[in-house]
């Protein structure tokens, strides 16, 4: 596979990389249908956590495992093609506008961003504010998630494709120093007059569209977990090598051995469970499976990244180090759906999940 650009390359120039080797066509095929290569996506992911700062796997994470299949499947209209295509040649960045500022996260059916459809083959009128937007100081077009009438009913919802330089958007960073390299920021949109050919897929279907692709979304998150599990664990190991306690490295400590080898069977069993799903995920779009998946990485990350942020210590706390990182990656108990949710979602599906466990 090829390499992606070493240093802390933006999301912008790691996609132009992939693009001029080819790596976006074998990623999505030569004819993109909205599925993907998981094997090759947990790769790309892989090379991009050991060779960039988080914020940066989250740009990549959203565009290649949610974004473009998103857009593949709803791409209709010659300026939504033309968007599609600069994206899978590289030359577009995409953000994913669904979190709304009138709602909590996971409850996109209290969203209040709205799209009014006017008559038909008129204009489309786009108003609300996307809080969270990962890419949204850096993306060329936002995919957002809006409501064409009210209530809370599955098909009052649909996808429009804005342009992040159209009158009427707005950008402002988050408030946070974390992610650096995500671009992450809010999109006030007021009155974003577009064409109707900016709509995405049949009015209606957004949620529906939504689903389809979350369950890749968490197969990613899952892969990006291990990947940064396996490689914390190995830093923290080294790390502790060379911290001495009466005269033995501290990680010959039997209370510390103890600790990192329970810290890696975690992570195994979160491998073995990826590995085992991986398919039924990306092919069938298992949501159960995915929700499963979704709620270990959560758990696992918090486990690994706290006994970790321990064993380092008071060195732990210096600029860039893992109390950073610890912090960034609450995002795996939070982002694509809270552990609390998709635990519940779990629970509505008991019966499913324990025949799968079956020989």
């Amino acid at each position: 596979m090829p390499e992606l650009p070493t240093g802390p390359a933006g999301a912008r120039e790691v996609l132009a990389t992939l693009a001029a080797r080819g790596t976006l066509r074998e990623l999505y095929g030569k004819e993109p249908t909205g599925h993907l290569d998981p094997l090759l996506l947990r790769r790309l992911l892989a090379d991009a956590d050991a060779n960039g700062p988080q914020g940066t796997v989250l740009a990549l994470l959203v565009q290649l495992a949610t974004a473009i299949p998103l857009l593949t499947d709803a791409a209709a209209t010659p300026v939504t093609r033309e968007v599609l295509r600069a994206a899978l040649e590289g030359e577009a960045l995409l953000a994913l506008a669904a979190t709304d500022a009138a709602a909590a996260g996971s409850d996109l059916a209290a969203l209040g961003t709205t799209v009014d459809l006017g008559d038909q083959g008129g204009d489309l009128v786009v108003s609300g504010v996307k809080r969270w937007v990962t890419s949204a100081l850096t993306a060329d077009h936002a995919l957002v998630l809006a409501r064409h009438r009210p209530g809370r009913h599955f098909t009052s919802f649909t996808w429009v494709l804005v342009p992040l330089d159209a009158p009427g958007v707005t950008v402002r960073p988050a408030d946070t120093d974390l992610f650096q390299g995500s671009g992450v920021g809010d999109v006030h949109l007021t009155d974003v007059t577009l064409p109707r050919t900016h709509l995405l897929g049949r009015p209606g279907r957004g949620l529906a569209l939504f689903a389809r692709h979350l369950a890749v979304e968490r197969l990613a998150s899952a892969a990006w977990a291990i990947e940064l599990c396996r490689r914390v664990i190995g830093d923290t190991a080294h790390h502790l090598g060379g911290r001495m306690l009466d005269g033995v490295p501290l990680r010959n400590s039997p209370s510390v051995r103890q600790r990192l080898a329970a810290c890696a069977v975690q992570v195994s069993a979160l491998h073995a469970l990826w590995m085992r799903s991986h398919e039924r995920i990306a092919t069938d779009r298992d949501a159960t499976a995915a929700a499963v998946l979704k709620a270990l990485s959560g758990t696992t990350v918090e486990r690994v990244l706290g006994e970790c942020g321990q064993l380092w210590g008071a060195d732990g706390f210096g600029r860039g180090g893992i109390q950073q990182l610890r912090a960034e990656a609450a995002v795996f108990g939070i982002g694509g759906g809270a552990t609390e949710v998709v635990l519940d979602t779990t629970a509505e599906r008991l019966d499913q999940v324990l025949a799968g466990l079956t020989p």
